[in-house]
């Protein structure tokens, strides 16, 4: 398998040979802004999408310095191009520090099974970071590490008020028992996830508040993220749900015919 690649600060290299300085804020308190990106044939899905969002979290976390699109842009398709074109499927990292390193990373796809069991882990949004995506993910890391130590594959986070919320890296759908594909809205202090607003331009979904009592009740699940997709749901701690629902058939078909429509693979 050939090697990822880095390009810090437009100096393309091998990943595991590209060094930031340990002074850099990025490293030393997570200070700065990322995004991550699917590659399809060597195509980035939502690129301008991923970028604007990035340009908005380096502005809410007042990073110094302009953020440079372009250099992003043609640093990337030189990368992916770098790295093997449209043999490559996989993922593109996207960086900015608080010093103002400039780095993007080759990544291999992320191996999924096809069905996702759901613990409760409780979590409180912090309100100051809502619209940034942030290299401060330890408390995200976490969580899923706790839903882990409990026999289950990721964390669903519920706040000390008992409202879910999202996974630590995926927004949250469900259908409720009258049919309604549904998922929590974003003044819940949720990410505004671009697969997310994908999806909702796709089908018919509700935004709404949810208990995890309430959930007991839904009858089918998925979560969805730039790395997942859209992926079923078989439980949510011991509500069991047997099979892939419909809903979930459906709109992760509708999600994948849109990326090969709009990168031009259909």
């Amino acid at each position: 398998m050939p090697a990822e690649l880095a390009c810090l600060d437009g100096v393309t290299a091998a990943a595991d040979e590209t060094k930031i300085p340990v002074t850099d804020d990025g490293f030393l308190r997570g200070d700065g802004a990322f995004e991550v990106i699917r590659v399809y044939a060597g195509l980035p899905f939502a690129l301008g999408e991923h970028l604007e969002r990035m340009r908005r979290s380096a502005a809410n976390l007042r990073l110094d310095g302009s953020f440079e699109r372009e250099h992003y842009e043609r640093e990337a398709a030189e990368l992916l191009a770098a790295r093997g074109g449209e043999r490559f499927d996989g993922q593109l990292r996207l960086v900015l520090t608080r010093e103002g390193r400039r780095l993007l990373i080759t990544e291999p796809a992320i191996v999924l099974e096809e069905r996702v069991r759901l613990g409760y882990v409780t979590y409180a949004p912090s309100r100051v970071l809502d619209g940034v995506k942030s290299l401060s993910y330890a408390a995200n890391m976490l969580c899923s590490r706790l839903a882990r130590e409990r026999g289950f594959d990721e964390a669903l986070l519920v706040t000390p008020h008992g409202r879910v919320l999202e996974g630590p890296t995926s927004s949250f759908f469900w259908v409720d028992p009258k049919g309604r594909l549904c998922t929590p809205p974003l003044d819940e202090h949720i990410l505004a996830s671009i697969t997310r607003a994908h999806v909702m331009a796709l089908v018919d979904v509700e935004e709404r508040s949810v208990t995890a009592e309430e959930l007991a009740e839904a009858r089918e699940a998925f979560l969805a993220s730039t790395a997942r997709e859209v992926q079923s749901v078989a439980a949510i701690e011991d509500h069991e749900l047997p099979k892939i629902g419909e809903v979930t058939l459906a709109t992760g078909a509708a999600f994948r015919a849109r990326v090969e429509e709009l990168l031009g693979l259909s």
